[in-house]
């Protein structure tokens, strides 16, 4: 098979042929380079790599390209090699307002030092572009029905925890040989058949299984640490990149993706650092590498069912009866979207229907999408389904985004033509057998009722905090997210409050000495993901100050 492709693109033969010369040195023995001196040149080119069945794996463009600007050239090239890394020249620095060409680094001139101003970049994008490569016959392969909700689970699951996988569909002809040369004995096809590349096979298998399977750490190597977090999101994630960092002993647990909902955003656009945008799932891989790089264990899928205080140290018992003990602890276990009251939506949730997006659903090319939801994570999912489906619709029951979601995402959103928003509108039955076949609409104001083809319902509203661990041992509000620093001081009479020590606690700290929280478990938090990583990165540095108590 032939070497992915390079693709540069500039008006100057003098440009083109420097850069050229810059790829083939660094990357010859992995990539082919081709050229193009114009952008009709360019499209011809991409046009007869699809042709050839060649991957192209990143594509480097001026702006200033005569005839097709270089961001025209990126948005036609998104209908050939949808996947392909796009790098822009910008030459001045500057930016498009609205991102339409999908570019992911802009780069503002490429000088005399490669090693300083392009490589490192590139390196960044091919890495992402290989690590998304997805082998056709090699890895785990999942036998079963699109719609089966155990099937979902399990093959989030895998995407969300970096393991590639080839899904057979069950009515195949390749699984039903599979089915007669590894699976003879089993006649409930409604399972999900697991076999991996050891020959070795499950059927119908548990998370735990299959995490044993693939090799994830579910068993802690020590017996006591320094911090224990509970919850892998972004503050999960920060805590134990900086515990990690200052030498804490550190054990980061979670029982079920690492990234938590962030790691599931297709596209967050507003994060600090990265002008083009970058993917939760991006975000995830980049801070789970320096967990590890700091030493930080990660225990997943593990699940922490309990909580105690003994004198000055902190334990948790996991679901599989262990306990690990600590100086510390800090939760971070988030939120779980709100289950939405409509009884036929019960019966399909797994087969169609989905609370949250999962990791980039790849299966939705030419299907009727419909989101639940006016904050951000929909935001960012409409627009990413709304490259590959038909139509991308986003039902809310405001009159208005702007109360929830960003000015940049209505923009984007506003812009594009697939996608449509029902204000003042919920969805109040869905109908299929056995997978969703179609909703229907009310509109609040005007009371008609609309009933539309759906393929997927995704469901993204509101919140509701993850503390079923936490028992009645840390405070909590009227709706279950746990009260820290002054919140715990809510009476000047000291037997009533729930605070109880002499010193007033830390302003991420819980009622509980050396429990603290951070991120959307906490209340009064701001569900931003940055506001995440910063609770979690200064949690650490108020743990520093507790454990110099201890």
């Amino acid at each position: 098979m032939s070497k992915p492709v390079l693709l540069v693109v500039d008006y100057s033969v003098q440009v083109l042929q420097t850069v050229t010369k810059y790829l083939v040195d660094e990357y010859g023995d992995r990539f082919q380079v081709n050229q193009a001196d114009s952008s009709q040149a360019a499209l011809e080119k991409l046009k007869i790599l699809k042709i050839q069945d060649q991957e192209l794996a990143l594509i480097l463009v001026n702006e200033q390209m005569p005839e097709i600007p270089g961001v025209e050239l990126l948005e036609h090239s998104i209908d050939i090699f949808p996947d392909a890394k796009k790098v822009l020249v910008t030459g001045s620095g500057g930016m498009q307002p609205v991102n339409t060409a999908k570019v992911d680094y802009y780069l503002p001139e490429i000088g005399d030092s490669p090693k300083e101003d392009l490589y490192p970049a590139l390196n960044d994008l091919l890495e992402m572009w290989q690590e998304a490569l997805m082998p056709s016959v090699e890895g785990i392969r999942l036998i079963g029905n699109r719609w089966s909700p155990k099937l979902y689970k399990i093959r989030d699951f895998l995407a969300r925890n970096w393991v590639t996988y080839q899904w057979i569909n069950i009515d195949s002809k390749e699984a039903r040989c599979l089915i007669k040369w590894f699976f003879p004995q089993e006649d409930n096809l409604t399972n999900p058949l697991v076999l991996f590349p050891d020959g070795s096979k499950l059927v119908d298998p548990t998370m735990e299984e299959i995490a044993e399977k693939i090799g994830l750490q579910m068993r802690a190597e020590k017996p006591f640490y320094d911090l224990i977090v509970v919850g892998a999101g972004p503050s999960g994630l920060a805590a134990a990149i900086y515990g990690g960092s200052e030498g804490l002993r550190t054990v980061l647990i979670e029982r079920e993706a690492l990234g938590g909902q962030a790691g599931t955003a297709p596209q967050i656009d507003n994060y600090l650092g990265f002008p083009v945008g970058l993917s939760g799932d991006d975000l995830t891989r980049r801070a789970v590498a320096q967990a590890k790089k700091f030493d930080v264990e990660i225990l997943i899928p593990q699940e922490v069912k309990s909580i105690r205080v003994d004198g000055l140290y902190r334990f948790v018992t996991l679901g599989d009866g262990t306990e690990l003990g600590a100086y510390s602890v800090l939760v971070a276990t988030g939120v779980a979207y709100r289950k939405l009251n409509v009884p036929s939506i019960d019966q399909l949730t797994g087969a169609g229907v989905y609370y949250g997006v999962g990791k980039k659903p790849a299966t939705c090319s030419d299907e009727d999408i419909f989101l639940i939801g006016a904050g951000n994570s929909a935001g960012e999912a409409a627009l990413y389904f709304s490259e590959r489906a038909r139509s991308v619709n986003i039902v809310v029951r405001s009159n208005t985004l702007d109360d929830k979601m960003s000015q940049y995402l209505i923009d984007l959103i506003n812009a594009t033509e697939n996608i449509k928003v029902w204000f003042n509108t919920t969805v109040i039955e869905a109908k299929g057998t056995e997978r969703l076949e179609a909703l229907t609409l009310d509109n609040r104001l005007s009371g008609e009722r609309i009933t539309l083809d759906a393929d997927m319902l995704f469901i993204l509203i509101g919140s509701t905090p993850r503390s079923d661990c936490l028992s009645k041992l840390l405070g909590q509000s009227s709706q279950g997210f746990v009260l820290s620093g002054t919140d715990t001081i809510n009476n000047e009479d000291k037997e009533n409050r729930i605070w109880q020590e002499d010193r007033d606690p830390f302003h991420l700290e819980s009622n509980i000495p050396g429990i603290f929280v951070a991120g959307d478990i906490r209340e009064g938090s701001i569900k931003r993901v940055a506001s995440a990583v910063g609770e979690g990165s200064v949690a650490v540095q108020l743990i520093q100050q507790y454990l110099k108590l201890v």
